[in-house]
């Protein structure tokens, strides 16, 4: 598959699997850290359909599953960080000696709270609020990603989490249905995929629009959070994905005006094709987001930056190609799944874990300082280019958050 290739399946690849680990108060627990910003949060799932066929599974809709995030009123109940299915496949997953060689039923996947709850009534006292789509790495869940999503949402954002189908590692549908993705990719399944995931955000985008004009786009009707209608400002877009996810952002923002600022979080931009954002840049605002890739055949580390053109040559073209405002930050020492929920979990069942797989998912960074630094970043950009916001984290001569530096 190659190296570029393997930083967008180098997620939370995950295959079908049967019978949930038993529930005993033996498991480890782990816990979502608290939000930094001034607004509760609440959270809904919407199930959507398209009038397109889906490129996977010929002669079907496509569908998609979504979590609308949004600043809300005190209120509501604290909502399951991930259903059991997923739960159960996040389990079989991580067992895998190829990625976190956890050992089966130790860890309470599926007794975790987000910070977000649900049946919370929108906060509409300061209007309606800029929305950001979200993407998630290749085979990765969208739920695995809560510690940067809810919190970019208590900071004054509409947050929008796509699970793309036959991609995602399991997609869970109202009733219990349940969608395996491709455990086994190629160059003509991400060419395929890439092209899918930007038809999804878009549809997302209309859809939102037809939310925000008072129609419920729900597959199943269900009752919509009060204060939804008319709670977005989709005059004010943007969009950041992890790993394949931040491909996505690229390539959506490229073919839709909609998107005014992007983020990529460490995802390589021609993965089974040669992405258009990395032939031709965009007009608007986006950042590139870095890691430390351990190269455990060769024992040594590249950075993943837009001067390693070794490890990635598409940022690089990427970069000499993109006129308007651009950044390259890079996190010393993080791992691939460092911006991932994984960072805030690994720490917590560390003696269940050897030392290897964890090095190899989130590296030696200060997870701590690392969380607080993705989250400050996350949100300084969008408050930046869609709040006009001060910047001054972005200045080129302001000091970096510590474990982070700017490529120029």
């Amino acid at each position: 598959m190659g190296v570029v290739a393997g930083l967008a399946a180098a997620g939370l690849v995950a295959g079908c699997s049967s019978g949930a680990p038993a529930a005993t108060d033996s498991r480890a627990k782990v816990t979502l850290p608290s939000l930094t910003g001034q607004y509760p949060v609440g959270t809904t799932d919407l199930h959507l359909v398209d009038t397109r066929q889906d490129p996977f599974h010929l002669g079907d809709k496509r569908e998609i599953m979504v979590t609308v995030s949004y600043p809300a009123l005190p209120g509501g109940e604290r909502a399951a960080w991930m259903s059991p299915r997923v739960a159960e496949d996040i389990d079989k997953s991580t067992s895998d000696p190829k990625f976190l060689d956890l050992p089966a039923g130790k860890v309470n996947w599926g007794g975790v709270q987000r910070q977000a709850r649900t049946a919370a009534a929108v906060d509409r006292t300061r209007g309606a609020w800029p929305v950001v789509l979200f993407s998630p790495g290749f085979g990765a869940p969208r739920e695995f990603y809560a510690g940067l999503t809810d919190d970019l949402t208590s900071r004054g954002y509409v947050v929008v989490s796509i699970s793309h189908n036959y991609d995602s590692g399991v997609v869970e549908f109202p009733g219990g249905r349940v969608v395996v993705g491709n455990t086994e990719p190629d160059d003509k399944y991400f060419a395929t995929d890439i092209d899918a995931r930007v038809a999804d955000s878009r549809f997302v985008l209309d859809q939102l629009a037809r939310l925000d004009d008072g129609t419920n786009p729900d597959a199943e009707n269900r009752q919509l959070p009060e204060g939804l209608v008319g709670a977005l400002d989709l005059s004010k877009v943007g969009m950041f994905g992890h790993s394949f996810g931040g491909y996505a952002a690229g390539e959506t923002m490229y073919q839709d005006r909609r998107v005014a600022a992007g983020i990529n979080f460490d995802g390589g931009m021609s993965i089974g094709r040669v992405g258009a954002i990395t032939e031709h840049g965009v007009d608007r605002p986006f950042m590139l987001v870095g890691a430390d890739f351990a190269d455990r055949e060769k024992g040594r580390t590249l950075e993943h930056s837009h001067m390693q053109t070794e490890l990635d040559p598409s940022w690089q073209q990427f970069w000499a190609n993109q006129q308007a405002w651009k950044r390259d930050l890079h996190f010393d020492h993080a791992g691939h799944n460092s911006f991932t929920d994984l960072q805030i979990v690994l720490p917590q069942i560390a003696d269940l874990l050897k030392p290897e797989p964890r090095q190899q998912q989130i590296g030696d960074i200060d997870p701590a300082r690392s969380l607080t630094a993705q989250r400050d970043y996350l949100s300084a950009f969008f408050d930046l280019h869609l709040k006009g916001g001060d910047g001054k984290l972005f200045e080129v001569n302001s000091p970096p958050l510590p474990g982070t530096r700017f490529i120029p």
